[in-house]
């Protein structure tokens, strides 16, 4: 099978691998669509890895083509949505429930071969039925929705008639403006450092857009914030945009060292601000709601998906798409997809 494997940061190729074996327990499933990750972009061109080489690869979704001894309820054929983590089940957290912190967990294409590639195989416990009709690209982006979900979840979630805030409007950012709005939330403010993801950012229902650095009104403060940039300076910027007793949920990931400055640290200690860590977009039972109301809002068309993918593209296209990623700083995407 064809298969785009990382052996070092940069090093990307297209080869042809060994089509990965049944296990009891498992389904094999074609690939039908696969996302890029934020996340992807240090792990393929930066940090590298977990082990290499790698099938780098979670956010997907695919059609069973093979069922292994001991499955039951899923179909030749069958179209599912598939979490990328495999917890150990046995540590503290599972035990509590608390997936997204599991303490020896598996990764789908970051600590186990992944799906920029045309078949994986599956433990059962892993797939999720989807909603008839659904388009396989939508079921891909189940994962970044729901993060953006237990993001907002962790932070207690909306009340009908508050304020909204997002900071960093890629995917999981035009997630969270959407999750908002379903909430109830009578407005929101969206941050970006792109014009055009500001453009997105009112498509899926910002009313109040700014670019990062500038001034935000005082009576724009927001009651639930979600920082899904990851910069030292939008962490600064969500604690800021907060209204007295509100919350920041973060959600992105920093590469350098985050230090609040002195204005930031004033008004989280004196608004009583609460700041909220996000991790993952797992509940109990595994996957959890996050993962089961998201594909159930993709189905149904009340979360919009389509409008955020930038390219769509054959799996062979991946090595030179990633090296754009790398050369050309000017370069505009939100969601690259890709079709094994």
């Amino acid at each position: 099978m064809r298969a785009a494997v990382l052996y070092a940061p940069g090093d990307i190729r297209l080869e042809n691998v060994p089509v990965p074996q049944l296990l009891s327990g498992h389904v094999k499933i074609r690939v039908a669509a696969v996302g890029v990750c934020g996340s992807d972009m240090p792990r393929m061109l930066i940090k590298g890895a977990h082990k290499m080489p790698l099938i780098c690869g979670h956010e997907f979704s695919g059609h069973i083509t093979e069922i292994g001894e001991g499955v039951e309820g899923f179909e030749i054929g069958e179209l599912v949505a598939i979490p990328p983590m495999l917890p150990c089940y046995k540590c503290d957290q599972c035990q509590q429930g608390q997936f997204s912190r599991c303490r020896d967990y598996d990764y789908f294409g970051s600590r186990r071969d992944g799906a920029y590639a045309e078949y994986v195989c599956v433990p059962v416990s892993n797939l999720l039925k989807t909603p008839k009709n659904i388009d396989p690209r939508a079921v891909a982006m189940t994962d970044p929705a729901s993060i953006a979900l237990h993001a907002i979840w962790k932070a207690g979630g909306m009340t009908m008639g508050q304020r909204g805030g997002v900071i960093g409007c890629g995917p999981i950012g035009l997630f969270a403006i959407q999750w908002m709005r379903l909430m109830g939330a009578s407005e929101v403010v969206a941050i970006d450092v792109s014009e055009e993801k500001l453009a997105m950012a009112r498509r899926a229902g910002a009313r109040h857009t700014f670019l990062a650095g500038a001034e935000i009104p005082a009576d724009l403060l927001c009651d639930t914030i979600v920082e899904a940039a990851g910069h030292p300076s939008s962490v600064n910027m969500a604690v800021k945009l907060a209204a007295p007793s509100g919350h920041v949920v973060f959600i992105g990931i920093p590469v350098a060292e985050v230090a609040l400055e002195n204005k930031t640290f004033q008004h989280f200690l004196r608004q009583e601000i609460s700041l909220h860590g996000s991790w993952n977009s797992f509940g109990s039972p595994y996957p959890g709601r996050q993962w089961t109301v998201t594909l159930d809002k993709l189905g149904s068309g009340e979360l919009e998906w389509e409008f955020m993918i930038t390219h769509d593209l054959d799996l062979a296209e991946l090595p030179g798409m990633f090296e754009k990623f790398r050369t050309d700083k000017s370069m505009f995407f939100s969601k690259v997809m890709f079709r094994p």
